[in-house]
């Protein structure tokens, strides 16, 4: 059950007339015990005479409403006996002394204050109360406190309506304002239920045993205590303990002892934190190092991580390159992975060294935050506090497993897994995650052969060779065409400059015309080869579509090209004639030389 509290408006007054006043109401309360007393005695002469002769025995600090320390001498059914001086006696109710479990919580021989309510000389019976003199007492500590501005000590017994209550002898009323420093919830005042606390009396009204009090003075008058015995011994590099207060996203206040320090974010760890609240919490007591302080300001700055050993130093020895160590993914971002190795040192998994193949998008398709990894050292910058590692240096490398199993010049069985306008991507083996590609101008040695979605589909096995293998560059090529001799190797051999070849004529051009010899396989006749003539246009004296003769003039496998003249075949065949010609002048000439010999020896004869 909760206690009211309640204050009028003239209730509040100066210290002058709050000790007038407390002084009549004690005096009052005295007077009060007296005539209680008065009204339970005989008014007689003889009772007279006897009060007046059993006072004279009394010691003159018993009187009614005098408080007095006596000792038990013993215990009966309903009351305690005390003597208190002078062997004189008085009772007081046992219920006064039996305690919250039942048991009397006095002995014989204890001393105990006590209030003496009434003299009963007649019966020669003193009352005594307990109660009414720790009531008394507690008053008077209230108002000594009041006015002295000095402390009382209480417990917290219940939670009301507006605060709680504190009894320091009678119930008090906390208001939740003044329970702490800080405004607090209901779930934080209902832990102070049962606590000892020390509050300083802010109002009272003693007629109507009102009572208000506030533990946050005492805390505040503490606080400023502790900040000037701080402050006045305070330096740089001092290790002290704290409260954390407030928790910011930059950081967190802390409580050192009367005075605040900020305890920023990059101060709480070695490491990277992106919230405080994942190394601090309010009310948590931490030890931290004082690394800066302005006593002019009382700006403080404080540190955690200062308190441990920087984790780089000396990390290269730790970590060298090569090593394989366990992480833990931190943050995934676009350009790859940060892995906590320890407390403090990070690495980073560039999206280049994830994988042995260039298909990842994004890191996130094969990483995630909290991720336990096994990494390669791979580079270690102490000095930038940078570690490259790599992820896929752990898997098998599937660039040396194809220059293992498939060297150079090997024929496979390739599936086509997509087909561009410049080639065919294939796959020769599922174990080994690379693609090859077999370029347009590897299909066919036809140059013609322009188009590879003419030929191929997706899902097609075909025959290949395999051509190259550069794992620095990461490419894979292979040859569909190099599974043929190459027929210019052929044609060369059969066709060497001098002879002659017949041909197609497939275009022409201002410099000349090209010839299909073979397919795929094409020369040229420059039009200073085509005839001995002029010609002003290829298109006088040739047509597309039309079979030459033509004369190898020179031949290039290598490059792929053949030189062809017609006009050579033409001289050639004048040639011919001419010397043809030249044989039979001969001939005749030397049967008429004959001829005019003999003619001219017979001529002597005769």
């Amino acid at each position: 059950m909760g206690v009211g509290i309640m204050f009028s408006s003239d209730e509040t007054k100066t210290d002058q007339e709050l000790e007038r006043t407390v002084k009549e109401e004690h005096t009052q309360e005295h007077q009060d015990v007296d005539v209680e007393a008065q009204e339970h005695q005989d008014v007689d002469v003889e009772s007279a005479d006897l009060e007046a002769l059993y006072e004279e025995t009394l010691d003159k600090r018993v009187t009614s409403g005098s408080v007095v320390t006596g000792t038990v001498v013993q215990i009966g059914a309903e009351y305690i006996m005390i003597d208190i001086g002078r062997k004189i006696e008085g009772q007081a109710p046992i219920g006064e002394f039996i305690g919250d479990s039942g048991e009397i919580s006095i002995g014989i021989g204890d001393e105990v204050e006590v209030l003496v309510e009434n003299i009963n000389s007649a019966k020669g019976i003193i009352r005594l109360s307990k109660e009414k003199a720790k009531r008394l007492k507690v008053w008077d500590d209230i108002i000594k406190a009041y006015q002295e501005n000095t402390y009382l000590k209480g417990k917290v017994t219940e939670r009301i309506k507006g605060g709680l209550i504190v009894d320091i002898g009678t119930p008090a009323f906390l208001p939740s304002s003044q329970a702490t420093l800080s405004p607090v919830s209901e779930g934080e005042l209902e832990k102070m239920i049962s606590q000892e606390i020390e509050v300083s009396v802010i109002k009272f009204n003693r007629k109507k045993n009102n009572v208000v009090v506030s533990h946050r003075e005492v805390l505040e008058r503490q606080r400023e205590e502790d900040k000037k015995k701080l402050l006045a011994t305070l330096a740089k590099g001092d290790i002290v303990t704290g409260k954390v207060k407030n928790i910011m996203s930059y950081g967190a206040f802390v409580d050192i002892g009367g005075i605040d320090g900020l305890l920023h974010i990059t101060d709480m760890s070695w490491g990277k934190l992106k919230d405080p609240k994942d190394k601090v919490s309010p009310g948590q007591e931490i030890r931290v190092q004082v690394i800066e302080f302005d006593p002019e300001s009382e700006k403080i700055s404080l540190g955690m991580k200062q308190l441990t050993k920087d984790p780089w130093e000396g990390l290269e020895y730790r970590y060298p390159i090569g090593k394989k160590i366990s992480g833990k993914v931190t943050s995934v971002t676009n350009y790859g992975a940060f892995i906590e190795l320890e407390e403090g040192v990070e690495g980073l998994v560039h999206i280049s060294e994830m994988f042995w193949t260039k298909r990842i998008r994004h890191p996130s398709s094969i990483l995630e935050e909290g991720q336990a990894v096994d990494v390669i050292v791979l580079a270690v910058d102490q000095e930038s506090r940078r570690i490259s590692l790599g992820l896929k240096q752990t898997l098998p490398n599937p660039w040396e497993m194809l220059q293992e199993y498939y060297p150079e010049g090997t024929v496979v069985d390739a599936t086509v897994k997509n087909v561009t306008d410049f080639g065919l991507f294939v796959s020769v083996d599922e174990n080994v995650d690379v693609d090859g590609l077999i370029h347009v101008s590897d299909i066919s040695w036809d140059p013609k052969v322009k188009n590879p979605r003419e030929q191929f589909k997706k899902g097609d096995v075909i025959n290949a060779k395999v051509l190259a293998i550069d794992p620095d560059n990461e490419k894979f090529s292979l040859g569909v065409k190099q599974l043929t001799p190459d027929p210019w190797h052929q044609i060369a051999l059969d066709h060497p400059p001098g002879s002659v070849i017949k041909g197609k004529i497939t275009s022409l051009t201002d410099f000349g015309a090209f010839v299909e010899i073979r397919p795929g396989i094409e020369g040229m006749i420059h039009i200073s080869e085509v005839s001995s003539n002029k010609i002003n246009s290829l298109s006088e004296v040739l047509e597309v579509g039309q079979d030459v003769e033509a004369m190898v003039l020179r031949i290039s496998p290598e490059n792929k090209k053949i030189g062809l003249s017609i006009k050579a075949i033409d001289e050639a065949h004048q040639k011919k004639a001419l010397a043809s010609q030249e044989k039979t002048s001969d001939k005749v000439g030397t049967n008429l030389g004959d001829l005019l010999k003999e003619l001219t020896d017979n001529k002597g004869k005769s």
